[in-house]
């Protein structure tokens, strides 16, 4: 079917107090798997190439993106192309003619003054292209190899006052928060401010995304999605998943040099692993 939009997936989810799911991809192998699972449990999906996977690909943003769209098409649900943890505004402006319906342009590592005017301008382009974008304030931890912000830290949550002011006058279509997520977790314990979510909910026009799901249990990921996260975004959890079957397959049979067989094994177990998460947002009753 043709391509999904962003916007039109999480439009939808928040009417019905639901979520969409948003997967980082990396490898053919991830594109694969993510849309046979949103096939498996008849669910739509997101497919997200973050700036670190375009960075890994040697820089080079149109191939992968042209092989999810290729994937997409294909596909017997609705699928959307998002540019996830965009910094560089040259790469965000390689976003229209890719594919993508949608970008993540991430400036909340400034001040909040100089991430307000960074975010205003790329949100005016995004506009002009007829992209929905999405922002970060408060600075969800664990990005770029660095651990989880202690949760009294500066800008370790998104305040719901200054989330408002930021919306407005930034104008970006939605709005990644830290309430207690952190990129890059390895164990399911993250602590979700539950009422800073609400507070949040309450103060914020556009839909909330949860950044780090990952790191969260499917009873927080439900309770999230009920408190009013729109968009739940799962990268590490594939990682896990894929390495750890690849390194089963070699590990039982180390002189196999076909990568085939290992890929497949690791394009299974993403599968299984994102029709886990899948269903755990699907299975959010309405609010």
């Amino acid at each position: 079917m043709p391509l999904s939009t962003t916007g039109e997936l999480v439009a939808e989810a928040a009417a019905h107090r639901g979520a969409v799911a948003a997967f980082n991809i990396i490898t053919l192998e991830h594109v694969e798997a993510v849309i046979a699972a949103a096939e498996a449990v008849g669910e739509p999906v997101i497919l997200q190439l973050s700036e670190n996977a375009v960075k890994f690909r040697s820089g080079h943003l149109r191939p992968l993106a042209a092989a999810a769209a290729s994937a997409a098409l294909a596909s017997t649900v609705g699928v959307a192309l998002h540019l996830d943890h965009v910094k560089s505004e040259a790469l965000l402006h390689q976003a229209a003619d890719c594919g993508f319906s949608s970008a993540m342009f991430d400036a909340a590592h400034l001040p909040y003054a100089e991430n307000v005017a960074a975010t205003r301008r790329a949100a005016a382009w995004a506009h002009s292209q007829g992209l929905w974008l999405e922002a970060e304030l408060g600075e969800v931890g664990g990005k770029d190899g660095r651990g989880p912000l202690d949760a009294h830290a500066p800008g370790a949550r998104t305040e719901p006052g200054e989330a408002r002011r930021f919306v407005e006058d930034t104008r970006v279509d939605a709005l990644a928060v830290a309430i207690g997520s952190s990129h890059a977790m390895t164990s399911r314990d993250a602590r979700l401010d539950h009422e800073l979510l609400a507070a949040l909910s309450d103060a914020v026009p556009v839909p909330l995304v949860l950044h780090g799901s990952s790191g969260v249990s499917d009873e927080n990921l439900r309770r999230a999605v009920q408190g009013g996260i729109s968009k739940v975004n799962i990268g590490t959890a594939l990682g896990i998943a894929m390495t750890g079957a690849i390194r089963a397959e070699l590990h039982a049979d180390p002189a196999r040099f076909d990568p085939r067989g290992y890929l497949a094994a690791g394009r299974e177990a993403v599968a299984d692993t994102a029709i886990r998460f899948l269903t755990t947002v699907a299975a959010v009753p309405a609010g």
